[in-house]
């Protein structure tokens, strides 16, 4: 048995099956832990929860674009913040609901027929079941955003694992200092998603003190990743642009 972390998955379900394939996943025995922000970005949604569901031995932690769409799924009010991605998966799950193209956009929201007694009610459990973090029997930690370092790690707001980048940031900074830190807080190794390593020119995981950062970029023009946590070996799907056609993301 392996145990591997995945990052953010942002509705690409053709990188999803790559990384999957590639890395030669066995869905019964191999355990993925999975990083967060399934929802949101290419309009594939609803075949990454079905791919994801097949895997026995599978930890999903909560992203920020997944709190929103289970905040859907509680208000049946479409969350303010889905004009960051949101629109993929409402494409997505208008079409598995037979309401294909029911939705008007505008700079500031959506219009659409879908609801939440659209969703399959797998795929409601799903995101309900997501886990705010994860610290395995060799206490490592993953989480979808990080934590703040001053406030004990099992004391933070929920929102804070899902929305956090102080701990990434403050990684980079101290690695990037004098200072003669090997770790920056008392977890051996953390996992994350949530900040793109694109945003300073990388598609690859990225490691700073004991923090990883897995996401890759799926969401936009990056690469998505998964990695043997214990060998630290690492596969990737293609870029997303040679997988979607030309403004898919949406």
């Amino acid at each position: 048995m392996r145990t591997m972390v995945m990052g953010d998955i942002h509705g690409a379900y053709k990188a999803l099956l790559q990384c999957l394939q590639r890395s030669g996943f066995d869905y019964e025995n191999d355990r993925l832990i999975q990083l967060g922000d399934v929802a949101d970005g290419y309009p594939q949604v609803y075949e990454c929860v079905e791919e994801l569901l097949k895997i026995k031995r599978l930890i999903a932690l909560k992203g920020n674009h997944d709190d929103w769409l289970h905040e859907f799924f509680e208000t049946d009010f479409h969350p303010q913040f889905w004009t960051y991605g949101g629109k993929a998966t409402l494409v997505s799950y208008l079409e598995h609901a037979g309401k294909e193209g029911n939705y008007f956009a505008t700079g500031t929201g959506f219009k659409t027929s879908l609801v939440a007694g659209d969703i399959p009610m797998h795929h409601r459990a799903f995101f309900a079941g997501q886990v705010l973090y994860h610290v395995d029997e060799k206490n490592r930690c993953f989480v979808h955003g990080g934590f703040k370092r001053e406030i004990p790690f099992y004391k933070q707001r929920p929102v804070d694992y899902y929305w956090d980048r102080t701990l990434w940031e403050d990684a980079l900074q101290l690695k990037n200092s004098r200072a003669n830190l090997k770790t920056i807080s008392r977890f051996p190794e953390i996992y994350i998603g949530h900040t793109p390593t694109t945003d300073r020119g990388k598609d690859t995981p990225q490691q700073a003190l004991n923090v990883t950062n897995m996401d890759t970029g799926a969401g936009h023009s990056g690469r998505l990743s998964i990695m043997d946590v214990d060998t630290r070996e690492y596969w990737q799907s293609d870029p997303l642009p040679e997988l979607y056609a030309p403004n898919t993301t949406i």
